[in-house]
């Protein structure tokens, strides 16, 4: 039996998007250095955090006035970012769960197809879990995790050199009518849902962070071994 790779997980907790990016470079810089070969902990890193305030970020397409959209969006008081992730528009805030895994899809024995879809089946495992087995994943384009036709998981991911970045956004107690400002992901007339509105009560980021860590470990066979330390 092929042992279970070990992935680190580091909580970032509440803290400013940008810092959450710039830790997540960092382990994508120490991924990349530790090349293909085994060794302890070479599968990857998750990455767990809340944004600590409201943030557009646009991936790597854009609409037609990138620049008016921008000024539009920040008019609201929120931060804008551009991500080097697939996909348009979407917003990011407190109450959501980003999960950011960098990992080495070889030693995973994934392909990139594969991988967005664990991704997928780790939210589903979590929803599961909190008594939600309607929620589904759609085929393409619909990536993330829907119920009743609502968006509940954002999932847009970055790959290179076989090394993963950015990965999935959960609503869980999030102020969803930030989303009335954009098209979400680009999909006209497909709403947006929360853990709390479905399960009608309010549901935090740090309720579901275990059960969705039991769901990812389950899903992507790995074993979770816990940094606390500084990634400065």
């Amino acid at each position: 039996m092929r042992a279970r790779p070990a992935v680190r997980l580091l909580r970032l907790g509440r803290l400013p998007y940008a810092e959450s990016l710039a830790a997540q470079e960092r382990c994508v810089g120490r991924q990349r250095a530790a090349g293909p070969g085994p060794g302890p902990g070479a599968a990857g890193w998750l990455l767990l955090s809340e944004p600590a305030g409201p943030v557009y970020t646009r991936g790597l397409r854009a609409g037609p006035d990138p620049a008016g959209e921008e000024r539009r969006l920040r008019a609201l008081g929120a931060e804008f970012r551009r991500a080097a992730r697939g996909g348009l528009l979407t917003f990011h805030g407190p109450g959501q769960l980003l999960a950011y895994p960098v990992l080495d899809l070889r030693r995973l024995g994934l392909s990139l197809r594969a991988y967005v879809g664990a991704l997928e089946a780790a939210a589903l495992g979590l929803c599961r879990r909190l008594g939600l087995p309607a929620a589904r994943a759609l085929p393409p384009p619909y990536t993330g995790v829907w119920l009743r036709g609502r968006k509940l998981c954002a999932v847009g991911v970055h790959c290179g050199r076989h090394i993963t970045s950015h990965g999935l956004a959960l609503n869980c107690c999030t102020d969803l009518t930030w989303f009335d400002h954009i098209v979400p992901c680009g999909l006209e007339g497909m709403g947006v849902t929360s853990l709390s509105e479905e399960l009608q009560r309010h549901v935090t980021v740090d309720e579901i962070t275990e059960p969705f860590l039991d769901a990812f470990e389950e899903v992507f066979q790995c074993i979770l071994t816990s940094h606390e330390e500084s990634m400065g």
